[in-house]
């Protein structure tokens, strides 16, 4: 038997008639919901009230407020009013002492306290079958377990707490059907793959509940449970409160949203991002299709070299959601295609690597770029002046790698050494010259350049064996660093691609006409993907209040012609050497940038400023 908690006008009446009431308690609501929202209650000093709602509204995903009440005389309602009773926790300075089935024993004390009813995800299981999956019950037949997180809640005075997660196992092919029917209660999950990532050891132990057995081929989707209110309320350490005991839910009156409700920007879609760990990340649909008319901006081929053999579908995609999950990232540059000259570095590379580190840091991610130690000096003097002009508006800290012993590259990636501890989550190589299969270095025209770079390719290979690690190569040739995933076909479709093919992979490869364009690209679908609402709650976990773009300063941080000009004209200054012809000036690749590459950045600006 079901009662039905009236939230919507935020009676207070219905309220005190839900706590006060001793009946028998009532679990998996789910089965009962019949469309309608099930809540959790949280019980707190009416001094504690204005704190715990602006907590509830700084951690909207967890704790979905659905009403509170307000402090005033709180009566036994007359028998029989109601029906069904969940059962409560009682807190005694943060310190869970015991369950109660009513609270009518305590009257006196709630004359003082506040109410707050939290929505809460019992009708995921709805969800589940509404996709087409099975439902699996809990080990324990009772509710399905939840998780305490290091994922950190935003706090509020006297709140403070982790994350609590509640996880069902889903079959990969079925991921897409799950995240889209999910949007119709509660919204996407927060986070699918491994539960490693958010601190979490052994899903057979949760910290509430019972666990839900994965199957083999299933993958972990969390979603965010009202139980994070339990450790909210523990964090507070006050005298005495109450909450809603973990299983038990009472039913509002309030219909459970539409997906149209809830998702503005359309479904969303769930793309793999890594498999060591795995995960995966979801954006919405419209921002996902602005980034694949990038990716083919970018893909005409103004050299005719061939690279259109060389595209994969999605790699800007992939690699610009890697990026933004990434916290640190280690971005390498240079090709020394002009042997002849000093410096022998090319106009190619370096504005594209400056573009997207300045967008990385408007991300507040950290940011650093390994470059040759010969080209130290250079790009000193270039980060120097960048800033000087506005190209750059912090300074990307400069390292050099030379090698050396077997273990150097890991030594070098990761915190004493450790793969458990990688210094960066992502790897970026924009234009920089790639190790061949037979061990040398080779520019467009089969010249071996091995002794003018250092083994930055070793960096790259042993991120291949560090879990946590991603990388992205950016060329227009195949003999660029990363491209070694496409060296099948630049062997078989470039000029003496058996001869320059880099047989050095990243994860993702991104190609581009120019490669500056694919750096100017992706910093492109960072702003895209920071700029989506679903993205957005996927990334923070739905932690903290939702972010607009234009208070982060992300558009003035975006590439633009200006800028790329001023970049530009910094390296003519330096006499670095246009990549095809030789030439110093503005040119890139013999292509002007008055025309070709201006055109080129306010395409992928129009663009990106048509899904904002």
């Amino acid at each position: 038997m079901t009662f039905t908690l009236h939230l919507r006008a935020c009676r207070p009446s219905a309220l005190r008639s839900l706590i006060l009431q001793k009946k028998s308690n009532m679990r998996n609501t789910s089965s009962v919901a019949g469309g309608l929202q099930a809540a959790s209650v949280v019980i707190l000093h009416k001094s504690l009230a204005p704190a715990f709602e602006s907590f509830c509204q700084a951690n909207r995903g967890p704790l979905p407020l659905l009403g509170r009440s307000q402090p005033g005389t709180w009566t036994v309602p007359a028998p029989g009013s109601r029906t069904g009773c969940p059962q409560f926790r009682k807190y005694e300075f943060g310190a869970c002492t015991g369950s109660l089935m009513s609270l009518e024993e305590t009257s006196e004390q709630l004359k003082d306290m506040v109410v707050f009813g939290l929505g809460c995800c019992d009708s995921l299981e709805g969800v589940l079958e509404k996709a087409g999956l099975p439902r699996r019950d809990p080990a324990g037949h009772g509710h399905a377990g939840a998780y305490k997180t290091t994922v950190p809640c935003a706090s509020t005075a006297g709140f403070g707490c982790p994350l609590v997660v509640t996880m069902r196992p889903v079959p990969k092919d079925k991921l897409e059907r799950l995240v889209q029917s999910s949007c119709s209660v509660q919204g996407a999950p927060i986070h699918v793959g491994d539960p490693e990532l958010l601190g979490i050891k052994d899903l057979s132990r949760p910290d509430y509940g019972d666990p839900v057995v994965c199957q083999p081929g299933d993958v972990p989707v969390f979603w965010p449970s009202q139980l994070t209110s339990l450790e909210a309320v523990s964090s507070c350490k006050t005298p005495l409160a109450f909450t809603s005991a973990p299983g038990c839910a009472v039913m509002t009156d309030l219909k459970a949203k539409e997906a149209s409700e809830l998702t503005p920007e359309g479904f969303p879609e769930v793309h793999l991002i890594s498999q060591d760990p795995l995960h995966y990340s979801i954006a919405s649909a419209p921002a996902i299709r602005k980034i694949r008319e990038l990716e083919a901006i970018i893909g005409i081929d103004p050299g005719n070299r061939g690279i259109g053999h060389l595209l994969c579908k999605d790699e800007l995609l992939r690699a610009s959601l890697s990026l933004s999950h990434a916290r640190s990232v280690l971005i390498t540059t240079g090709f020394p295609t002009h042997f002849k000259h000093e410096p022998p570095e090319e106009t190619d590379g370096p504005p594209g690597a400056f573009a997207l580190a300045a967008f990385l840091q408007a991300l507040e991610k950290e940011v650093s770029m390994v470059v040759d130690r010969r080209a130290l000096s250079l790009y000193e003097k270039l980060v120097e002046e960048a800033l000087e002009h506005g190209v750059l508006n912090t300074p990307i800290t400069l390292v050099t790698y030379q090698g050396g012993s077997a273990g150097a590259a890991q030594a070098f990636l990761c915190k004493d050494g450790d793969p458990g501890s990688p210094r960066f989550d992502h790897l970026v190589a924009i234009e920089r010259t790639g190790r061949a299969a037979d061990g040398n270095h080779y520019n467009a025209r089969k010249v071996n350049i091995k002794h003018l770079a250092d083994p930055i390719d070793d960096l790259f290979l042993a991120a291949q064996k560090i879990p946590g690690i991603s990388t992205t190569g950016v060329g227009d040739g195949g003999n660029e660093l990363g491209m070694g995933k496409v060296k099948e076909a630049v062997k078989k479709h470039i000029r003496n691609g058996d001869v320059i093919a880099c047989d050095v992979a990243a994860d993702f490869a991104v190609i581009a006409g120019v490669s500056n364009w694919g750096g100017y690209a992706l910093a492109c679908g960072l702003y895209i993907l920071n700029s989506c609402e679903t993205h957005g709650r996927y990334l923070t976990k739905a932690i903290g209040p939702p972010g607009a773009p234009g208070a982060h300063g992300w558009t003035q941080a975006l590439p633009s012609v200006t800028k790329e000009e001023k970049m530009l004209s910094l390296l003519v200054r330096h006499e670095v050497r246009s990549g095809v012809t030789g030439n110093v000036g503005m040119e890139v690749d013999g292509l002007p940038f008055h025309g070709t590459h201006a055109q080129m950045v306010q395409k992928l600006l129009d663009t990106t400023a048509g899904q904002a």
